[in-house]
């Protein structure tokens, strides 16, 4: 299916967003030594060749597999003021990374990744042109989606890089993934069809906020930051996006998480 198209010039060093945006990458970290000089070069490239802003807040939980020496080495080589390693005493989750990252982020957008590719920086400029054509406060990734949303209703530069999908999950992760969606869907209404993704671009004084009021942890954090998101009246889009499953290391995904989500659906259900 083709993706949808706008009537706005696309990103490159003369039409980039203007020189007071600037873009700080979170990127919590555990045991991503491998993956961590890749991914950091892929954003690199893909910042420096659309003419942005960028830093790279690298916040690591105390691994123990060397990543914060190797964040430090890429500091070295990118430069102290793009590659900033902020580490943690030890792993303390999701949310509280988050937090952790903002405090030293000195963009005025703030986008959250992982670290371990499932998450392609190459969507970011199709994030960043949503994001301007509809001034939002919030764009978040979907795998569950072939459209943009909002739809953009002219036809000269396209937005999205084809539809969004889900590589290298096994059918039952797959299934799991898609009933949590449906599961919170149905229950809290919240206007997305991928309400568990973590790749997201934000205002950074939305996420401030927002993130001062959420009371949830692990990667239940993630949903309710939209949920609360749209209580607020904050504006949210979708940019289909393709997710590919860790190529170093294991899944952080733990059967404690998963009833630890259905816990949260219900409880955002009833405090939100």
């Amino acid at each position: 299916m083709s993706s949808y198209t706008i009537d706005m010039p696309s990103i490159d060093a003369s039409t980039a967003p203007s020189g007071a945006d600037k873009y700080s990458v979170i990127l919590p970290t555990y045991n991503e030594r491998k993956n961590l000089p890749v991914i950091v070069w892929l954003l690199a490239k893909t910042f420096e060749s659309k003419g942005i802003q960028w830093e790279i807040i690298v916040v690591d939980d105390a691994s123990p597999d060397g990543t914060q020496e190797v964040a430090k080495q890429l500091a070295g080589i990118y430069g102290e003021d793009k590659v900033v390693l902020k580490p943690r005493a030890g792993k303390l989750g999701l949310g509280t990374a988050y937090v952790h990252g903002l405090n030293f982020c000195t963009g005025n957008f703030v986008i959250i990744m992982d670290a371990d590719f499932s998450h392609h920086p190459k969507f970011i400029p199709e994030f960043i042109k949503l994001q301007k054509l509809h001034n939002l406060d919030i764009v978040t990734g979907t795998r569950y989606s072939s459209t943009p949303s909002p739809k953009p209703s002219f036809n000269s530069v396209s937005i999205g890089l084809g539809p969004g999908g889900v590589y290298g999950w096994d059918l039952k992760r797959k299934l799991v993934s898609r009933g949590a969606n449906y599961l919170a869907d149905t229950v809290l209404r919240p206007g997305v069809s991928d309400l568990t993704g973590s790749f997201r671009l934000y205002r950074k004084s939305v996420i401030q906020d927002i993130i001062s009021r959420c009371t949830s942890k692990g990667y239940v954090f993630q949903m309710e930051i939209i949920v609360r998101a749209r209580s607020l009246g904050y504006t949210v889009g979708e940019v289909p996006i393709t997710f590919v499953d860790r190529i170093y290391g294991e899944s952080k995904l733990s059967g404690n998480e998963i009833v630890g989500y259905a816990r949260g659906v219900l409880s955002l259900w009833w405090g939100v």
